[in-house]
């Protein structure tokens, strides 16, 4: 089932997704991100992560427009914790390199660091793959 979250003037900014044949949370961002926009979208996200037991985030940016800086404080230290705490421990990031979300993305990925794996992709067929590939090494651990 689809999640769609909408800003004051009715326009979707966010669509939460849990991808059942990938095991995996695809977020897809649209437009431009607000503070408490953000806020509400990461923590809405958070609800099919845990209904599902899922390890797996495939965040979508390419759509974003302008920077998100004002959120990635908040990203790293409460939302991140919280993630990791319920299991999340693989988090694809997709952006379009010359973008200001691109920026913004960095600075959240390394202010993450090393507390989960996270990767920044700039073509979301290799963010899956790289998911994929994650999956199929964990399984074979188990």
């Amino acid at each position: 089932m689809k999640t769609e979250l909408s800003n004051g003037f009715g326009k979707v900014y966010l669509t939460i997704e849990h991808d059942a044949t990938n095991n995996w949370v695809h977020n897809n961002w649209i437009g431009y991100q607000t503070y408490v926009g953000i806020i509400a979208g990461a923590d809405a996200c958070l609800h099919p992560l845990a209904k599902h037991e899922c390890a797996y985030l495939l965040n979508d940016n390419r759509l974003v427009i302008g920077p998100w800086d004002h959120a990635v404080e908040w990203i790293v230290t409460d939302w991140a914790p919280r993630a990791i705490a319920q299991g999340l421990t693989h988090f694809a990031q997709v952006v379009s390199p010359e973008s200001l979300a691109a920026m913004s993305a960095e600075a959240m990925h390394l202010g993450i660091g090393g507390r989960l794996q996270m990767r920044m992709f700039s073509d979301i067929g290799e963010a899956r793959t790289w998911l994929r590939q994650a999956q199929q090494s964990g399984a074979r651990q188990l």
